[in-house]
């Protein structure tokens, strides 16, 4: 009988024993009996920048989704988005929230010249225009009211002819976006161009953007953008949250215009890594993808419920740091164009309905349009190579095996994911403009655009030349 006893507590030992180490196992444990991902590495560091569509990365953390899958994850944020790209270019970071821009930029080499991919799109829309009060001041007698507020979307016409106005009294326009491959910068010079206003060239040997410019862009950090405008250094911006109600909260400025407003559900954040990262770690990049799914589901499950926590994570200091009331300002389907003049735009932020964590080859093939439109591209290229980028850069592929298996864990739904997409969205003429988009004829849509390079134009110097 003592011999059974010793035996009995020997087993119970071992066994106890190789749960642990299971445990400390650097690979996930599927309950659901998916075969488990042996990852390659575990430990990982992510960056981001201090807005408020970072927070899949603040979620998956904050809810045990990287954990789930056995990562352990520290997140990082960065002084600006060439600090961050460089940081992940050379290792230093595992992989970051990024601009949808930055991974396209960098394969094609407009900027640093590295080999980058996302697997994951972080969010659709959360940009606003924001400009100076006394801007304001001088829009408001062109635009549209009603009930003593004013009609949105509000159209950059109202813009031009305050522009007009500083022009002739010899004072430059000038506005701030935060990189020059930003989702911002282009949705700047989108809503600008609709409204007659050329926001300027780049060429080969004039990277400031600024050639021909009635409205001179330029690079503001966003969390400097409300004092930079507040001091008059700027008269506008277009930036993320919570950084339009930031100045909003500090009377200082007011949006004029959501990118919702500009072109309706339009591609934001990705989640981008080197190409070297996903082939060295593949099972990580999978896992990563993973828990990246679960937060983005998360975050719009049951209309938004989970926002208000949300809000409350992301103001911690390690996150975005911002007042909790400002973030909700935009980040609970709600929007604050002036104080007071709050209304309901629920798809402000969205984090997975619309197949919005999906790395659509259309949505980079937009980024390439407008990168060729405004001189980023100087020489004219054929359909098949923006395609060819696409598919190099947005990676669909990598996406569809994690939902696979979150479908199989049962963290998921089969509905959910787009997989019998070709990677293109239908056509859509869901921009402030009305002008139809189709990510399978680039050029076309190059064409159609009223103030532009046109796809077999080129800049030399200062001119715009036919090739």
């Amino acid at each position: 009988m003592k011999i059974d006893s010793v035996c009995i507590s020997v087993s119970r030992r071992v066994m106890l024993a190789a749960l642990a180490a299971l445990a400390t196992m650097p690979f996930a444990i599927s309950l659901a009996g998916a075969a488990p991902l042996k990852l390659e590495k575990d430990e990982l560091k992510l960056g981001f920048i201090k807005l408020t569509d970072m927070a899949p990365l603040a979620i998956a953390k904050e809810k045990g989704f990287f954990e789930d899958e056995g990562l352990y994850v520290t997140l990082e944020p960065q002084a600006n988005w060439k600090v961050l790209l460089d940081r992940v270019i050379d290792g230093e970071l595992d992989g970051a929230q990024m601009l949808a821009g930055q991974p396209l930029a960098a394969t094609i080499g407009f900027g640093t010249k590295a080999e980058l991919v996302t697997p994951f799109s972080m969010d659709l829309n959360g940009n606003g225009i924001t400009v100076s009060n006394e801007v304001w001041e001088m829009m408001k007698p062109y635009v549209e009211m009603k009930d003593g507020k004013p009609v949105h979307p509000i159209k950059a016409d109202a813009l031009k002819k305050v522009i007009e106005k500083f022009k002739a009294s010899g004072k430059p326009f000038n506005m701030g976006m935060v990189f020059p491959v930003s989702t911002h910068n282009y949705e700047l010079r989108y809503w600008l161009a609709a409204g007659n206003i050329n926001p300027g060239f780049y060429s080969k040997n004039d990277l400031s953007g600024q050639i021909k410019a009635d409205a001179l862009l330029s690079v503001t950090p966003p969390p400097q953008m409300p004092s930079t405008l507040e001091a008059g250094t700027i008269n506008g911006y277009s930036v993320g949250e919570p950084w339009n109600q930031a100045a909003v909260a500090k009377g200082v400025g007011v949006p004029v215009i959501t990118d919702y407003e500009i072109w309706k559900n339009n591609p934001e954040k990705v989640f981008g890594l080197t190409k070297a990262f996903t082939e060295k770690y593949p099972n990580t990049t999978i896992a990563l993808t993973k828990a990246l799914i679960r937060a983005g589901e998360w975050l719009d499950a049951n209309n938004n419920a989970n926002r208000k926590e949300a809000v409350k994570i992301l103001s911690k200091s390690e996150y975005v740091g911002a007042d909790a009331a400002v973030i909700a300002n935009s980040m609970t389907g709600t929007f604050e164009y002036e104080k007071g003049d709050k209304r309901e735009v629920p798809d402000f932020n969205v984090f997975f309905r619309y197949n919005a964590t999906y790395p659509f080859y259309s949505d980079a093939v937009w980024y390439l349009t407008q990168m060729r439109r405004w001189g980023q591209i100087p020489e004219t290229k054929d359909d098949a190579w923006y395609a060819d980028v696409a598919t190099k850069v947005y990676r669909p592929d990598l996406y569809l095996k994690a939902a696979k298996l979150l479908v199989e864990e049962g963290k998921a739904k089969q509905a959910d994911f787009p997989w019998d997409s070709d990677g293109y969205r239908a056509p859509t003429s869901d921009f402030i403009d009305g002008v139809s988009y189709d990510g399978r004829k680039p050029n076309s849509y190059i064409d159609s655009l009223p103030i532009g390079l046109k796809s077999k134009q080129v800049m030399e110097g200062s001119e715009i030349v036919n090739r």
